[in-house]
């Protein structure tokens, strides 16, 4: 996949992103907001929000995407605002502080840790009391199946519709699929006020690549109908991923 598509899978999170930190630094008074990414891997959100000068620590339990990190980072300019240290979700304060950051991003993160309800606590509990912003992004159930049916892989796609955990087969690389109304439920019973809720990749991972990548206008227009349909709760039952954004009220 091209740079351009690759950037239209994560351009919907990061204008919500943008536009939650602009007024979260806003409400603090502070233009710098100290921000943690859990599973930031090699930075692909942690170095934008960098570039808009916020101080971003990246918690991740790959030395290689932590590697990566770094070195994407040096070459953005932004080596001084981000700061990667090898850990995961279960024990995350033990290399973050508790209650020390003004928005924490938990992305790629509630599909694979054992217990997502503790994952997503501990995400919160790292928020400051008086006031933060918590960004949500996890793998959705009906993205999946959409996907699997239109391989023609009909029996897994039945199969993932009908688990509990929402995975095709034993070959299926990802443990735990969610739902809007699942993933939602979840942030708001850990008594965050739920901002919004975005599908993100409804269209851009189903459209064959030869109808974006030959035609030049094709991934700005595409990436105005993805922003135009992401927060459509029609939308979400087909987007492969799921991102809710919530706030300490």
């Amino acid at each position: 996949m091209s740079r351009p598509r690759a950037a239209l899978r994560t351009a919907v999170v990061r204008e919500v992103l943008r536009d939650a930190l602009d007024r979260r630094a806003k409400a603090a008074g502070r233009p710098v907001l100290d921000v943690l990414d859990t599973g930031g891997g090699s930075g692909h959100f942690a170095v934008p929000l960098a570039r808009l000068g916020h101080r971003v620590t990246v918690v991740d339990p790959s030395p290689d995407a932590l590697f990566a990190l770094e070195r994407r980072a040096a070459e953005e300019g932004v080596a001084d605002r981000v700061h990667g240290v090898q850990g995961d979700a279960h024990g995350l304060f033990d290399v973050a502080e508790r209650g020390g950051y003004d928005a924490v991003l938990c992305h790629g993160v509630l599909e694979y840790v054992d217990d997502a309800a503790e994952g997503l606590r501990n995400a919160v509990a790292a928020l400051r009391p008086d006031g933060g912003t918590l960004s949500v992004l996890a793998a959705g159930l009906g993205g999946a199946v959409l996907a699997r049916a239109l391989a023609g892989h009909f029996a897994e796609a039945h199969h993932a519709l009908a688990d509990p955990a929402g995975r095709y087969g034993d070959a299926d690389p990802v443990p735990r699929r969610f739902t809007a109304g699942q993933l939602t439920a979840l942030v708001a019973g850990t008594g965050l006020h739920v901002e919004a809720v975005h599908g993100v990749r409804i269209f851009a991972d189903h459209v064959p690549g030869a109808l974006v990548d030959t035609e030049p206008s094709a991934v700005e227009a595409l990436a105005h109908l993805e922003a135009a349909a992401a927060e459509s709760p029609a939308f979400h039952a087909i987007a492969t991923q799921l991102h809710v954004l919530a706030e300490v009220r």
